[in-house]
């Protein structure tokens, strides 16, 4: 026998009101059908899927089911909707006109390219003080005493004399590509000629940090190795007569050195063989010293028709006229100029500074800035170097017993020399390879 079953059916609201879609009616004017007893509209079965799983029986059951929860009051209270009249009225937003379309181009559009971005960059370094630069302590005067009874704590700086004196060791030191060929000449002699030789040689080798070496061409018996302290025997002849010069050593086996590291080779000795001294032989000096030193003085004799001084002229980057300010030294300059002008060096007479050397203490009867005024027609730079004891000696020359204005007009001779460097060579083509 079968179980009976009843339908459920839920209690009945009270009579005084009745709820129908959530507005309140009378039970007397109850016309419509319950909500829960509305038939739900009939939907469109879903179209099976290939791969869906089917629901098995107790799924599509509770499916079915009913939700109670809005008759037995188990869910919130529905609102009841405000009805359309009682809103307010509000305005239609205006509809904003639709955005014009861009016009078609007449011609076929063009693509250019995106500048690419620019990236901000801060100054660079060389431009930024990024550390503070120190003050050179002053070497004389009343700063260094200040600086010296402060205990460095005070220091005035230098002198604008002492940096005009950095200034020309800047111009000396500057650096050269090669070798540099200096010629020292003078058609008279005893007018300082190896002394200018000496000084601006040995100014040099302690300025600089090369080698400089200084050449007797002197074919006379020249005494240029007699202002150095002599270290070796051996000349010109003997640089030439070894045939095991490689190096830097083998040269120096044949020099003597100063105290200023200027490095002097001697001449021949016997009067009888300078003669043997010839242009050829000097050239072959030169290949040798070419590869070692980087600035070459080339002492030369009084005559200008011997043999090796054709060498020197050919080879002579610049020429030193040593003269004595007095008139017979002025005129005899002067006939120098002339030669070299007449016998095919006139190149050089334009590079070419002239050394007005005192051979005696004491203020000279000759005006010499008129003199100096003659020259420089002709000439790149003239230089008056005073009486100075040391040198009239005739002894080994120490440019730190020179005295003061002595040595500091050595430096501006070597910084009018040094201020050629690096530029055209004065050289014949086939002398500069």
């Amino acid at each position: 026998m079968g179980s009976l079953r009843f339908p459920l059916v839920a209690p009945r609201p009270p009579a005084a009101a009745r709820i129908r879609g959530g507005t309140m009616t009378s039970d007397s004017q109850m016309i419509d059908t319950p909500p829960w007893l509305d038939q739900p509209t009939p939907q469109p079965d879903p179209v099976p899927q290939p791969d869906a799983t089917p629901q098995t029986g107790a799924t599509a059951t509770r499916s079915a089911d009913i939700d109670l929860t809005a008759i037995i009051g188990l869910g919130a209270e529905p609102q009841a909707p405000v009805a359309p009249a009682m809103l307010p009225a509000t305005p239609p937003r205006p509809v904003p006109p639709p955005a014009p379309l861009p016009s078609e181009p007449s011609s076929p559009a063009q693509f250019t390219p995106a500048a690419p971005p620019q990236s901000v960059t801060g100054p660079a370094l060389d431009q930024v003080a990024l550390l503070r630069k120190a003050r050179r302590a002053p070497a004389r005067g009343w700063r260094r005493v200040v600086h010296s009874a402060s205990v460095g704590m005070i220091n005035p700086g230098e002198s604008p004399a002492e940096v005009e004196y950095q200034q020309l060791l800047e111009r000396v030191r500057r650096p050269v590509r090669g070798d540099y060929r200096v010629a020292v000449l003078s058609l008279k002699g005893g007018v300082g000629k190896t002394t200018t030789t000496v000084g601006l040689g040995a100014t040099f080798a302690s300025l600089r940090g090369d080698r400089v070496i200084a050449v007797d061409a002197n074919p006379d018996l020249g005494t240029l190795a007699q202002r150095v302290p002599l270290q070796t025997r051996s000349t010109v002849r003997d640089l030439l007569a070894d045939d095991s010069v490689h190096r830097y050593s083998d040269v120096r086996a044949h020099t003597s050195q100063a105290p200023s590291r200027l490095e002097v080779l001697a001449s021949e000795r016997d009067p009888a063989a300078a003669e043997a001294f010839n242009e050829s032989e000097y050239r072959g000096v030169l290949k040798i010293l070419e590869r070692h030193y980087n600035i070459v003085l080339t002492d030369c004799g009084t005559g200008m028709s011997h043999s090796s001084m054709r060498g020197v002229l050919d080879t002579a980057d610049a020429l030193i006229l040593v003269s004595s300010p007095a008139l017979d030294g002025a005129r005899s300059a002067g006939a120098t100029l002339d030669w070299l002008a007449g016998h095919g060096y006139g190149h050089l007479i334009g590079s070419s500074v002239v050394v007005l050397s005192s051979a005696r203490p004491g203020s000279s009867t000759i005006d010499v800035d008129q003199l100096s005024q003659h020259f420089l027609t002709r000439c790149r730079a003239v230089h008056a170097i005073g009486f100075d004891d040391h040198l009239a000696e005739g002894a080994e020359i120490d440019v730190e017993l020179l005295a003061k204005s002595t040595r500091r007009a050595f430096v501006e001779l070597a910084a009018t020399i040094a201020d050629a460097f690096g530029g055209p060579s004065l050289r014949p083509t086939p002398d500069r390879a």
